[in-house]
């Protein structure tokens, strides 16, 4: 069976690199820029990098599109019109296609977010973070817990379908404290909540504090009991988990990051864009190069700012999917695994991790990990891929 045929769904991600600050925790190519850029240079470039995807990926439907950072909200609404018109030129764009920002609340003003559904846009994601003041504070946010519910408030008005993300495991966090600001979260989330464990990432700000001790984040203990919590709200509230972070109401999932998860084609562009494309049967993965001024350049002298540009093998190429598939409450189906890698998952691997608990397979004969395994994900992953 051909990679096309397997992976029949196709993407395109938009990254827009630039923030109005640099949080402490953020390990994301994202770049602040005192002086200002010049938007319309940035356009022209991503217009030409999606002209030479389409060239090596021609006649794909797009299901999906996602504008990520970086702050996306930060650009200019016909900015993002002119970059899904370009899409639309290139390739086929689904009718019911699912066209995705995310925004920060210090940038949601609600005319912009009108002339973002007017460009194309029909689904939005907040970077909220926290809904408590000093978290905020902490964590470098510009915004306040009220502006925040009031960027939530402008979403609603003008989307069918929103979402935001939070932040839990923060400094200083009890499961009381949690556990009140999960629910107003669930109270004012429409079908989908992002709930991320906070996590120490080497290069960020944070990670020179917490290693000289002046951060201090909740123990492993701790950890699991706000993950544990977070579940059984979600759940009771209609909202369980589909991913490792991501919670919906059925039907309401992130079909764009669906995309990623099920191991489907997606075409990545802007600097620092990851992408992963199926020509002639084979799978590459693609990277741009992360500095906005040095992809600028790369695309002047190429028509493209690829970096990365690589060829996988199938053995790469299906342990992707087992790390990404296994995210998702669904799992995967092990008969792909052994199409994509040639062999099947090792039985006495399967079985000792069955037996402990972390996997299980379901009456359709997927394999899943299990609630329990999910705080184990990578050792799980990286023992069935061995």
């Amino acid at each position: 069976m051909s990679l096309t045929t397997i992976s029949s769904e196709f993407a395109v991600y938009v990254h827009w690199p630039f923030c109005l600050s640099k949080c402490p925790y953020c390990d994301f190519n994202s770049h602040v820029r005192h002086g200002g850029y010049d938007e319309a240079h940035y356009v022209r470039a991503i217009q030409s990098e999606l002209a030479a995807a389409a060239e090596r990926a021609p006649g794909r439907i797009v299901s999906t599109i996602f504008f990520g950072g970086g702050t996306p909200s930060l650009m200019q609404p016909q900015t993002v019109g002119a970059i899904l018109d370009s899409i639309g030129k290139h390739w086929t764009v689904a009718g019911d296609v699912e066209v995705s920002l995310e925004a920060n609340p210090t940038s949601v003003e609600a005319t912009r977010f009108r002339g973002y559904r007017a460009a194309g846009v029909n689904r939005v994601s907040l970077g909220v973070q926290a809904l408590d003041d000093s978290s905020l504070k902490e964590l470098g946010r510009l915004h306040s817990a009220q502006e925040a519910l009031d960027a939530i408030a402008v979403a609603r008005s003008i989307f069918e379908r929103y979402s935001f993300d939070l932040i839990y495991a923060r400094p200083r966090q009890t499961l009381e404290g949690w556990k009140a600001e999960l629910k107003l979260a669930i109270s004012e989330a429409a079908e989908h909540l992002s709930l991320y464990q906070l996590t120490i990432e080497p290069g960020t700000p944070f990670f020179g504090l917490h290693k000289a001790g002046k951060l201090i984040v909740p123990n492993d203990d701790l950890g699991r009991d706000l993950y544990d919590l977070t579940q059984q709200i979600c759940d009771d509230a209609g909202l369980p988990a589909y991913e490792v972070s991501n919670h919906a109401r059925p039907g309401a999932e992130c079909r764009h990051n669906l995309v990623y998860w099920r191991g489907h084609e997606y075409a990545g562009v802007g600097p620092g864009a990851h992408g992963r494309l199926n020509i002639d049967g084979r799978r590459y993965a693609t990277e741009t190069e992360k500095k906005p001024e040095a992809w600028l350049d790369l695309v002047a002298r190429n028509g493209h700012g690829l970096t990365v540009d690589e060829k996988l093998q199938p053995g790469e190429v299906a342990d992707e999917f087992l790390l990404m598939g296994l995210r998702l409450a669904e799992g995967i189906d092990p008969k792909r695994f052994t199409q994509l890698s040639g062999r099947a998952l090792d039985p006495k691997r399967l079985a000792f991790l069955m037996d402990g608990g972390a996997v299980e397979t379901m009456d359709n004969g997927r394999l899943r990990v299990t609630q329990s395994g999910f705080p184990l994900l990578d050792a799980v992953v990286a023992d069935l891929a061995a």
